[in-house]
C-alpha cells in the first residue's frame, strides 16, 4: 500500500466574484513523471525560468491536486484527484490512504456542500474521488453535486472499458457508481465552449482525450484557465510541440496545446496548471515559438486567506 508523498499546502487566486483554491492530494515520484514525459530531454530540464520550481534539472516535479471553486455563491470542483483504496497499476496511484477529503473540508468544500463535479477527462488521476467506499460499496463523494463532462469523454472510455481491464476498473469503481446514482451529465459542448455556472465556462481543448476540456473562470479582477491535462508540466511551455504519453490523438493534442498558449500570451488571464507544482499559476509570455509561465501573480491568496 502506498502512503504516498503528500503535501498540506493550500494555495488560492481572488479572481474577484471567483476563487479558486488548490488542494493537493500527493506529489508525483519521478519516475512517474518522466513516464508521463518520455521526449523531455535532459537539455530540455535545464531550461533556465523551469528552476527551481518545476524541475531540479534532472527530474520533473508534478503534483495531483483538485482545484475548489466558489463562484457566485456555488462549491465547484474541477476533476478529483486518484482517490483511496483504488486498485492501480502506477505505482503512485495504487491503493493510496490520503486525507484529501479533510483537506477539502478544511479549505470549505466539506463532501456534502459541493454544487458541482467538472470532469476535464476520465484518465484515473482525475476521477478517482468520484467515489469513496461506504460498507465496501463505492459511493458518490459529493451526493449533491451533479457531475459534469463532455458526452464525447463518456462514449470513449465506456467503450475502452469492454476491451482493456485497467479501463474496465476504472470505469467500475469511479464512473459507473455516479451514472447509476443519475448524478453524471453528459455535455455536448460546441467549439465556443458552455456556462455551466456564472463564471464558469467549459472549452473544448480536445487531442488528449476524445473529450477533453479545460475551464475557464471568469471574475471581476482577471480571468483565469484550468489547464487539465492538455498541459502536463510547465517544460511544454517552452517546448509545446512535446507531447504527453497519454495523448490519445498527439497531433490535435498539439494543435490544442499551441491554440490555447497562443490565445492566454499577452493577456493578464493566468494559467494554472492541473499538474502544475508550487506556484502552479501564472500569466503567460510568448517569444517566438516559445511560452514561459510568469508566477508572481497579483491575484494570489496569502495564506490567512484561508
Amino acid at each position: 500500500m502506498s502512503t504516498s508523498r503528500i503535501s498540506p499546502a493550500f494555495l488560492g487566486w481572488d479572481l474577484g466574484g471567483v476563487v479558486v483554491r488548490r488542494v493537493d492530494e500527493i506529489d508525483m515520484s519521478p519516475a512517474t513523471s518522466q513516464w508521463l514525459l518520455p521526449d523531455a530531454t535532459p537539455e530540455q530540464l535545464r531550461h533556465s525560468w523551469l528552476r527551481p520550481d518545476f524541475t531540479d534539472g534532472t527530474a520533473f516535479a508534478m503534483h495531483v491536486h483538485l482545484f475548489a471553486i466558489e463562484a457566485n455563491g456555488r462549491r465547484i470542483l474541477v476533476d478529483t484527484g486518484i482517490g483511496n483504496d483504488k486498485p492501480r497499476r502506477i505505482p503512485d496511484a495504487d491503493n493510496l490512504r490520503t486525507p484529501l477529503l479533510n483537506r477539502l473540508t478544511a479549505a470549505g468544500f466539506a463532501p456534502d456542500t459541493v454544487d458541482l463535479v467538472i470532469t476535464t477527462h476520465m484518465h484515473v488521476d482525475h476521477v478517482g474521488w468520484n467515489t469513496h467506499l461506504v460498507d465496501d460499496r463505492w459511493t458518490p463523494t459529493f451526493p449533491n453535486a451533479r457531475y459534469l463532462t463532455d458526452r464525447r469523454e463518456w462514449d470513449f472510455w465506456t467503450a475502452a472499458a469492454e476491451s482493456d481491464e485497467d479501463v474496465a476498473q476504472t470505469y467500475r469503481d469511479s464512473l459507473r457508481p455516479i451514472r447509476d446514482h443519475g448524478l453524471y451529465d453528459l455535455l455536448d459542448i460546441p467549439a465556443s465552449g458552455l456556462e455551466v455556472a456564472d463564471g464558469v465556462r467549459l472549452l473544448p481543448t480536445r487531442g488528449h482525450t476524445p473529450g477533453h476540456l479545460s475551464v475557464k473562470l471568469m471574475g471581476t479582477g482577471r480571468d483565469a484557465l484550468i489547464s487539465g491535462d492538455s498541459l502536463h508540466h510547465p517544460v511544454q511551455l517552452a517546448y509545446p510541440d512535446m507531447g504527453s504519453v497519454g495523448d490519445v490523438d498527439p497531433t490535435e493534442a498539439r494543435t490544442t496545446r499551441h491554440r490555447l498558449l497562443t490565445d492566454l500570451a499577452g493577456t493578464d488571464d493566468l494559467l494554472l496548471g492541473t499538474h502544475f507544482t508550487h506556484p502552479t499559476g501564472g500569466r503567460v509570455q510568448q517569444r517566438d515559438s516559445r511560452f514561459r509561465l510568469l508566477t508572481d501573480s497579483p491575484a494570489l491568496l496569502s495564506p490567512a486567506s484561508f
